[in-house]
């Protein structure tokens, strides 16, 4: 799995136009991309490691002053650009079992006590976000 990962002040997802997920106080937005290798454990750690990453003000994690996370589901991370000028995207899992991963991921979060917002995934999602820093990581496991 990989995430991209963004310290903000606020972040919105929107389907047909429709708030379908937000967070309006610092947290963070994560970008989570899926992969066939990976396994509901993997998607469990990478979950224990957004949470308690050290990315917040004052070199403080999610865990530390429970601040919500908005995940979106973002198979495009997994796009390959090294032939020609058309992405490939057979690095990404198909989606069924995409979708269940990037569930587990939500519920492990869940589990260690985050608040989660979503987008919806394999819809046309637009996301807005104030960027706080800016601070961006990609994480992978």
């Amino acid at each position: 799995m990989r995430a991209v990962v963004q310290r903000v002040s606020q972040a919105a997802v929107r389907v047909d136009g429709e708030v379908v997920g937000a967070v309006d106080s610092p947290g963070l937005l994560v970008l989570v991309g899926v992969t066939h290798t990976d396994t509901a454990e993997s998607a469990a750690a990478l979950a224990a490691k957004v949470w308690q990453l050290r990315i917040l003000r004052g070199e403080r994690s999610a865990s530390d002053v429970g601040a919500p996370v908005l995940v979106v589901s973002q198979f495009t991370l997994y796009a390959d650009t090294r032939k020609g000028r058309r992405p490939s995207w057979s690095g990404a899992a198909p989606g069924p079992i995409a979708e269940a991963l990037y569930l587990e991921f939500c519920a492990a979060l869940r589990a260690l006590g985050a608040h989660v917002e979503t987008g919806v995934f394999g819809a046309s999602m637009q996301v807005t976000l104030t960027n706080d820093g800016p601070f961006t990581v990609l994480l992978e496991n």
